[in-house]
């Protein structure tokens, strides 16, 4: 069974009009989670949390599309 992780991450922008972040030391990370109902639901928590700040974006990074299924795993991904 093919897991489908998703990272769920946000912080403050430098312009609400780009998609650039002012401190990429202070981003905020959620969380890694199992499917993406349970990160649409951390995001959307995140993102009502900080709907006063026009420069707060909080995002849902899909990790599994990260990784080519087409190519065998390495030695180190089939431990996990």
């Amino acid at each position: 069974m093919t897991q489908r992780l998703h990272l769920v991450f946000g912080g403050e922008l430098v312009d609400p009009s780009r998609n650039v972040f002012k401190d990429v030391e202070d981003l905020h990370i959620v969380g890694i989670f199992p499917n993406y109902q349970a990160a649409y639901d951390a995001w959307k928590s995140e993102a009502q949390r900080t709907v006063d700040n026009a420069h707060m974006r909080y995002y849902i990074a899909h990790l599994h599309r990260l990784r080519d299924e087409e190519n065998a795993a390495t030695a180190t991904e089939e431990l996990g």
